[in-house]
Parts: structure tokens; sequence; C-alpha cells
């Protein structure tokens, strides 16, 4: 503890009435340490697609800015130096055990599940990276969510909390789950109370007043920047606040909780565009400024009833991916990456000396299933934008098809994933060794 109080007094903060702010890095603050030349820290986020795929628009050939990518890749064509696209792994334990949630509740543990009342799995990889930095951050994660989590049981006899949750703090309960952007955003600037209907930089004004009379002239520019984002998504959340605010109310004269009440009555947009693109930016900002390092995004739970008007889709996200060779599943799965691409673009534009805070993260995609049609896990689609400071080489295309079993473990990906980050462990999940070629 004394060493995070240390840490976090040398951070740099904007502070007003019921907010605090933490700012990203200047040139001219140690944002990162007592050395202002210290390296930036590196970051990991996980987004998660369920219900596999569109089969054969799914691939990429060649490397680096040469690559070819199919037509649901080709959002991230500006990325293609920063990209690894990699097939073949899987996660045993969610193979023969039945459709849905025996495949997405161990999706980033690799654990064993157990059916029945009681739960049971394992640690996610992004909480054990959190627990590796919790002294060195003011959050240890930021866990969000585009979808309500849904209880009772699948015909499996699997928990529906293995399909609505990928991060797990320990073998028994998934860490809670924001679905609303407002709270998460609040969460992020400690914005507390009544005070949460006024605008947090009006609070904050006169400390960044004086923050920018001491630091140079480029971080005044980029203060600039930056408070101009914050502010930009403040207004996008407050009307996302007004629909909760409302939904709150509706269910309380109803009688029933607000998880319960469908889309948009429970308080969540109708069109989900806004959503994921808030939820992106909150994770943005909390890399950004360092609030924490490590996030998920589970953008779609597994049997998802999430549905897409915007991209001419008149189905359900579950029943679109029984049929996903067809053009309606192309574009859901090219909307997906979409918000991958998305969310590397926000970072790629967050300047760290003369890297970016892409440049110094790894964000991971990936679904519990190459196929819904077939519901065939038996191989995952993964994708990684970002090299982790240098330590992880992209710009590939790697197949792990048709290797040995023990040479093509999604948790060996995670073993040589926190092995980058600082973290070595002996096993993890069902992996004993790295993966080679990581």
């Amino acid at each position: 503890m004394p060493q995070h109080k240390d840490l976090v007094s040398r951070r740099t903060f904007l502070r007003g009435t019921g907010v605090v702010m933490s700012l990203p890095w200047l040139e001219s603050l140690p944002v990162w340490g007592k050395d202002a030349d210290a390296a930036p820290p590196q970051r990991f986020a996980a987004l998660f697609m369920g219900n596999g795929v569109h089969q054969t628009e799914w691939y990429a050939k060649g490397s680096g800015k040469e690559m070819q990518l199919g037509n649901c890749l080709k959002p991230l064509a500006g990325f293609k130096d920063q990209l690894n696209v990699i097939s073949g792994l899987f996660n045993k334990n969610a193979t023969g055990v039945g459709i849905h949630p025996g495949m997405t509740g161990n999706i980033l543990s690799g654990a064993s599940l157990q059916k029945g009342a009681e739960l049971k799995g394992g640690i996610s990889v992004d909480q054990m990276l959190a627990r590796h930095l919790e002294a060195q951050t003011l959050q240890g994660s930021i866990v969000l969510g585009c979808e309500q989590p849904v209880t009772g049981y699948h015909e499996t006899n699997f928990s529906m909390a293995y399909s609505s949750h990928i991060s797990w703090r320990d073998i028994t309960a998934p860490v809670p789950m924001e679905v609303y952007p407002s709270l998460a955003f609040d969460n992020l600037f400690d914005n507390k109370g009544s005070r949460r209907t006024q605008s947090i930089l009006d609070r904050v004004l006169e400390d960044a007043k004086d923050l920018q009379r001491k630091v140079s002239a480029a971080d005044r520019l980029k203060l600039d920047e930056f408070l101009i984002s914050v502010r930009d998504v403040e207004k996008r959340v407050e009307r996302m606040r007004a629909l909760k605010d409302r939904a709150e109310l509706r269910a309380r004269d109803k009688g029933q909780p607000i998880f319960s009440m469908p889309r948009p009555d429970n308080g969540m947009p109708e069109d989900i565009r806004e959503h994921m693109k808030l939820m992106c930016d909150i994770i943005a900002m909390a890399f950004q400024t360092d609030k924490t390092r490590i996030g998920t995004l589970l953008m779609c739970r597994d049997i998802s009833s999430l549905v897409y008007p915007f991209l001419n889709v008149r189905i359900s996200h579950h029943f679109a991916s029984h049929k996903d060779t067809e053009i309606d599943y192309e574009r859901i799965s090219t909307y997906y990456v979409e918000q991958l691409a998305y969310l590397a673009k926000r970072l790629q534009a967050m300047p760290e000396g003369e890297t970016t805070v892409l440049d110094n993260s790894c964000l991971y995609f990936v679904n519990n299933m190459w196929s819904g049609q077939a519901h065939d896990n038996s191989k995952l689609p993964v994708l990684t934008v970002g090299g982790l400071r240098g330590t992880l080489a992209t710009g590939r295309v790697l197949d792990y098809q048709g290797r040995p079993d023990e040479e093509r473990r999604l948790c060996s990906f995670y073993l040589s994933l926190m092995d980058r980050m600082g973290l070595q462990l002996p096993e993890f999940g069902d992996a004993r060794q790295r993966l080679t070629e990581i």
C-alpha cells in the first residue's frame, strides 16, 4: 500500500467539487513516475463477440502493409503493421461440453466450468494482470458490457452467468460488469452525487487554468485536446443518463428490477452504435489517464438478442449466426471488427512521447466459436492490435491449425501475453507452455 500511495502522489490530477480527473501523459510532468522519461505503461483490453464469425470473409494473407484482408477484417486496413490475425487456437475445456455458456464462461480463463446452481470456473487473464498491476494504478481494471447479464440455465445445465460474463475475479464469481455508460463515466472521474448533472470541466476549470500556466506550450495543446475530448464524451453520456433515469422510474412503477426489462425500457439505447462507441471511448480515456491498464468489453453476450437495423439485418444476432455464410452475418461480423478499429484509432491518436497509447497496448479480439451455425469452437477467431511497448511482434498472419493440441491452446497465448507484461506463471488454465511465434 505505501508503494501505491507513493505512485498516486506523483500523479497529476485536476480537482473540482465532487470530481477528480487524472491526466494523460504530458512531457512537462513525471506522470508515470519520478523520471519523466520513464517507459510508458503497457495496457491490455479484451473485446468479446459471441456466436462465431462469417466463415468465408474472415481471413488474412501476407504480412505487414501488404497484408490482404477478407471483407470482415477490412476495417483494420489502416492497422496492418500493428495487427496479428491468429487462427487455429482452441479452448480445450470449452469443447465437448455443449453449446453456448460452456463455450463462453472460460474464454479468458481456460478453466473447466461446473454445471448446475453453483458457479465454478477460474480467474480470467485480465484479472490476473489486474492483480499483478494493482499497486501501480488507481483502479485494477475496467469491466464493461453492452448487454445486461441474463439469469437462469441453458438446456446444457450451465448457468447463463457463463454466457453473460468474460471477466472472473475468482473461481466462483464474475467481476460485476457495468453496462451503463453514465455510471462507467462517473467511475472514471470519481464523479459523485447530485453533481453528476453538472459539467466536469466547469468544476475543474480553475485547476486546469492553473496547470496550463505551469506546463509547456506543447502540453497546453495536449491538455486542451484532452479536455475537449472529455467534454464530447460527457455530452454524449448525459443523453444516456437521462435514458437510465427514466428507466429507473418505470421499473419502480412496475415493481420489477431494471435488469429484467428489455432494451430500451431498461435505459440502454435501442441503437447500440453509440453505446459501443461510448464504452470504447471510456476504455480509451481510462488507458490514456492511467486510471487502469486492464479492460474488458463484452460487446454482445453469447446467445445475443441484439438487432442491427442500421446494417439492414432484420433478425437478431443469435439467429443470424445460424446462417453464418450469408450476407447478414458478414455485415454483423464486419461491424464488430469496426468497433475494434474504432478503439485502436482512439488509442493511436493519444501521444506518449515518441509513441502512442496504441503502441503500448494490446487490444485482443476473441469470439467463443468459429461457426455459429455448427456451434464449432474447435478453432477460434483471434485478433490483436498494438505492439505492447515493442514486446509483441505484429503485422503477421499466424495459423496454428493442424498442430498438436499442446501447441495451439488459447491459454498458451495468455501465458505469452502475461510474460510480456511482467507476470510469469508456470501454467494458466489448461496450458503449461507458451505459444510459439508470439
